[in-house]
C-alpha cells in the first residue's frame, strides 16, 4: 500500500494518517483484527475492531484500483497513445469509474456503428460537422458519398457521421460525469411485469407497476426487484427525465443554432438513448445493488453477533428434545461438558399418545442424568411439547426452555456433526445441538453455516463473496471477545480463534487427545505448527479453567506476564492475592509501569481483567416464557397482547416469536410511536418484548403484530 493513501484513508475516518499506518504495517505483518484492537492499542491509537477492518478493506479496494491502474496505462501505451498529460490524469483518477472513463475512448472495441463509419472514410465528416460551422449538410455529405465503401447517399454520410459523434458524446469524461449526477440525483428505479408472467410472478405483484427514486430505495425493496428481475418476471428501467438529461447534453455539445448544429443535436439525442441511457442504467443497478447488499449485509452481521452473543445458560446437565409428532419426540441427556450420556424416543402426542409412558421415562432420565435444565427445540410440536414438560412433576427444581433451532437440522446432517457422532443419526445430532445451544449459543452456532442459521433479509441474493467476509470477521470478532477454553472447544471454535485457523485447530485437538489437557499456555508451543506467531496472536484469547498459573486463565497476554511480575513484586504479594484483593490492586499507579511497549491503554486493560479474570462479556441468562394457552395461529386473536422474543431484525421490520410456530412481522411503523429509521434502534435479536396482535391471516399464516402504545 502506497503511503499517499493514509491521508486519504484517515480523512474517511476522522483519525490520523499515522494511526493507519501503523494499522497497515500490523496487518501487512499478519495480525489479526481482534489481536490488534485487543493488544495493540498503543500503535493504534485504541482503534476498534470496525475501524481496523475499513483500513484493512479500503487498502485492498486502494490496492485493487492501482493494479486496475496499471493495466490501463500498460494497454494505452501499448496503442503509443499515451501522453504526459493523459497519464497524469490516470494516476490522479480517485475512483473506479474516473479511471474508466478516461481509458473508454482508447479501449479496443468490438465492432459498432461508429467503428462501422471510421472504416468507411466518414470521420473527417463527423470532425467538420462538429465545428459545426454555418453552411450547407448536404453539400458537405455530398464529398463522401462513395459506393464502394457502402456510402450510397448524402443520407448515409450524415447518418454515419452522427454515429462516430454519439461515440464520441458516450466517451466524454464531462458528458458522462455529468450524467452520473444526474442519474444519481433524480433517476426512478421503475418496475413492471413482463407480460405474460402475472400468473406465475404473484410474489412479485407489488412490483408490477412500480416506480420510487433509485437513490432512496431501501435496500429490502431493491434487493426484491432485482430478484424479479432475475427470475425473469420483471423489467427494470433506470432513468432520470429524459428532457432533462437531452438538454443537459445539448448544453455540452451544441455550440451554435445552424445545420451542422442540428445534426449534432441528433447524434446527441441518439448517443443518450442508445449508449449513454443504458450505460448509466447498468451502472446505478451497480451501485444499488452494492447498497443493498452492504445493508443486507449489514443487517444479517448484526444479526449473526447478537445471536452468538447470546446469553449462555452455562455448564449444567441438559436434557434436550426435539419435538415431533408422528415421529415422537427425540430425547438426547448431555453432561455439563455438552457430552451425549444417553438418547431416545418418547411418544407423548398424537396420534401415539403415550403420556403415561413419556411422563415416566422423563421423570427416569432427570433423576438418573441429574437433570438441572430442559432444553426444547422450537419447531414443530414445540408449544405443545413445552405444555407436556411443565405438566409433569419432578423431585426437583428444573427449569424447561423453548430454544431456537434454525439451523440444527443443517448442522445434524453436516461433515461436523458426523465426525463428532458418526454411530448416530441425524435426530439425536438434532438434539444434542439444541441442548448445547442452551448451555453456549457461540460455541455451538459456529458449527453451522451462518447462512443456514435463519436471520437476516435476502443473504442469498446479496454478493457471496462480501457476504463470507463480513460473517467470518463477525465470527470471529465474537469468539475472541468471549474468549476460548482450550480444553473444552471443539475444533470448529478454535479454529475462529486469531493466529489459529482450522489446521492449527486440528493440530490443538490432536495434541490435547494425546496427552491430556493443557495445563498451561507455554505448553501451546508443544503443538506442531503453534509456532511464535501463532502464540502471540492466539494465546491471549485461549484460556485455561484452573491453570497452575491464573493469568493463564484470563485475557492478560503472556507478553505482559512480565508487567503483573513487577506489579505483585513492589507490593509483596502472590498473582492470587492480587486478583482477590481489590484495596491491593487499587494502590497501584499505573504511571510507575508505563514502558516504550505497554502504554496505559494496556495497563488499564489489564487491571481491568485482573478485577474480573476470565469474565464472559455476554449478558447473563434470563428465563422466559411463552403466554399459556396460546400454542397454535388459531389460538390468536386481534388486540391481543403477548410476550414475544425477537428472532430477525431486518431493514423493514422484526419478525417475533409469540409460540405458535410462526413468528409475526412488527413493521418499522408499527415499532414505536414515533419515526424509526432503523429497526435496531429499538430492538435486538432474541430480545423479549410485548407485541400486541393487529391482523392474522391464517389462509398466508401471517401475522401482523405492533410495539405500539403497549
Amino acid at each position: 500500500m502506497l503511503a499517499k493513501y493514509f491521508e486519504k484513508i484517515a480523512k474517511e475516518l476522522s483519525i490520523r494518517s499515522n494511526q493507519v499506518a501503523n494499522t497497515a504495517e500490523l496487518l501487512k505483518g499478519g495480525a489479526t483484527v481482534p489481536f490488534i484492537a485487543r493488544y495493540r492499542k498503543e500503535y493504534t491509537d485504541s482503534l476498534d475492531e470496525q475501524a481496523i477492518m475499513h483500513i484493512r478493506d479500503r487498502m485492498e479496494q486502494l490496492e485493487a484500483l492501482d493494479k486496475r491502474r496499471a493495466s490501463i496505462i500498460q494497454s494505452i501505451d501499448e496503442q503509443g497513445k499515451l501522453t504526459d498529460e493523459l497519464k497524469k490524469q490516470l494516476e490522479e483518477a480517485e475512483s473506479l469509474s474516473e479511471l474508466e472513463d478516461i481509458y473508454l475512448p482508447y479501449r479496443p472495441k468490438r465492432k459498432t456503428r461508429a467503428t462501422i463509419a471510421k472504416a468507411r472514410g466518414l470521420e473527417p465528416l463527423a470532425k467538420i460537422i462538429m465545428s459545426q460551422n454555418p453552411g450547407s449538410v448536404l453539400s458537405l455529405a455530398e464529398r463522401f458519398v462513395d459506393a464502394e465503401k457502402e456510402v450510397n447517399s448524402n443520407d448515409d454520410a450524415l447518418a454515419g457521421a452522427r454515429d462516430i459523434i454519439a461515440e464520441w458524446a458516450n466517451e466524454h469524461k464531462y458528458a458522462r460525469n455529468r450524467m452520473r449526477w444526474l442519474f444519481r440525483r433524480s433517476a426512478m428505479l421503475t418496475s413492471k411485469v413482463i407480460k405474460g408472467k402475472e400468473e406465475e410472478g404473484m410474489n412479485f405483484k407489488t412490483w408490477f407497476d412500480f416506480s420510487e427514486r433509485i437513490s432512496s430505495s431501501p435496500s429490502h425493496r431493491v434487493l426484491a426487484m432485482f430478484r424479479g428481475e432475475k427470475e425473469g418476471f420483471l423489467r427494470l428501467v433506470v432513468e432520470p427525465q429524459k428532457t432533462e438529461a437531452i438538454e443537459i447534453l445539448n448544453k455540452i455539445f451544441v455550440k451554435a443554432d445552424n445545420e451542422s448544429s442540428a445534426q449534432v443535436g441528433l447524434a446527441v439525442e441518439d448517443a443518450y438513448k442508445r449508449l449513454l441511457q443504458p450505460s448509466m442504467e447498468t451502472e446505478m443497478k451497480a451501485e444499488a445493488r452494492e447498497r443493498a447488499d452492504l445493508k443486507a449485509i449489514e443487517v444479517f452481521v448484526e444479526n449473526i453477533r447478537q445471536l452468538l452473543l447470546a446469553p449462555p445458560m452455562g455448564q449444567k446437565t441438559v436434557l434436550a428434545i426435539d419435538p415431533g409428532f408422528r415421529t415422537g419426540c427425540k430425547v438426547v441427556c448431555l453432561d455439563r461438558q455438552g457430552q451425549l450420556k444417553h438418547n431416545e424416543t418418547i411418544y407423548p402426542h398424537p396420534p401415539q399418545n403415550e403420556v403415561k409412558e413419556a411422563i415416566k421415562k422423563i421423570q427416569s432420565l432427570i433423576d438418573a442424568y441429574k437433570i438441572e435444565a430442559i432444553a426444547i427445540g422450537n419447531g414443530t410440536a414445540g408449544r405443545q411439547t413445552e405444555r407436556f414438560i411443565k405438566s409433569i412433576r419432578f423431585h426437583k427444581d428444573v427449569i424447561a426452555v423453548m430454544v431456537n433451532e434454525s439451523g440444527a437440522s443443517v448442522y445434524s446432517a453436516s461433515k461436523v456433526a458426523r465426525e463428532e457422532f458418526p454411530d448416530y443419526d441425524i435426530t439425536v445430532r438434532g438434539s444434542v445441538s439444541i441442548g448445547r445451544r442452551l448451555m453456549d449459543p457461540l460455541a455451538e452456532l459456529v458449527k453451522i453455516d451462518p447462512k443456514s442459521i435463519g436471520v437476516g433479509q435476502y443473504q442469498h441474493d446479496v454478493n457471496q463473496a462480501a457476504l463470507a467476509k463480513s460473517l467470518e470477521d463477525t465470527v470471529m470478532s465474537c469468539v475472541n471477545q468471549v474468549g476460548v477454553e482450550v480444553n473444552t472447544a471443539s475444533k470448529q471454535l478454535l479454529s475462529y480463534v486469531s493466529g489459529v485457523g482450522p489446521s492449527l485447530a486440528a493440530k490443538i485437538i490432536g495434541y490435547r487427545d494425546t496427552n491430556g489437557p493443557f495445563s498451561s499456555r507455554d505448553e501451546f508451543m508443544k503443538v506442531s505448527g503453534f509456532g511464535a506467531k501463532a502464540f502471540e496472536q492466539a494465546a491471549g484469547f485461549l484460556r485455561i479453567r484452573d491453570a497452575k498459573n491464573p493469568l493463564d486463565s484470563c485475557a492478560v497476554h503472556p507478553e505482559s506476564y512480565s508487567v503483573v511480575a513487577g506489579m505483585v513484586k513492589k507490593y509483596g504479594a502472590s498473582v492470587d492475592e492480587f486478583i482477590k484483593d481489590e484495596k491491593l490492586r487499587k494502590q497501584v499507579d499505573l504511571k510507575e509501569f508505563v514502558t516504550d511497549k505497554t502504554g496505559m491503554p494496556t495497563l488499564k486493560d489489564i487491571m481491568e481483567e485482573l478485577a474480573r479474570p476470565g469474565r464472559d462479556p455476554r449478558k447473563k441468562f434470563d428465563l422466559f416464557e411463552f403466554e399459556a394457552g396460546v400454542n397454535n395461529i388459531e389460538d390468536l386473536k386481534e388486540g391481543m397482547v403477548l410476550p414475544g422474543i425477537v428472532t430477525n431484525v431486518t431493514a423493514f421490520g422484526a419478525f417475533v416469536d409469540v409460540g405458535v410456530h410462526q413468528d409475526g412481522l412488527v413493521h418499522v411503523s408499527q415499532m414505536a410511536d414515533r419515526f424509526v429509521r432503523d429497526p435496531n434502534d429499538i430492538v435486538n435479536l432474541n430480545q423479549k418484548v410485548q407485541v400486541k396482535v393487529i391482523t392474522v391471516d391464517m389462509d398466508r399464516k401471517r401475522i401482523q403484530l405492533s410495539m405500539k402504545n403497549i
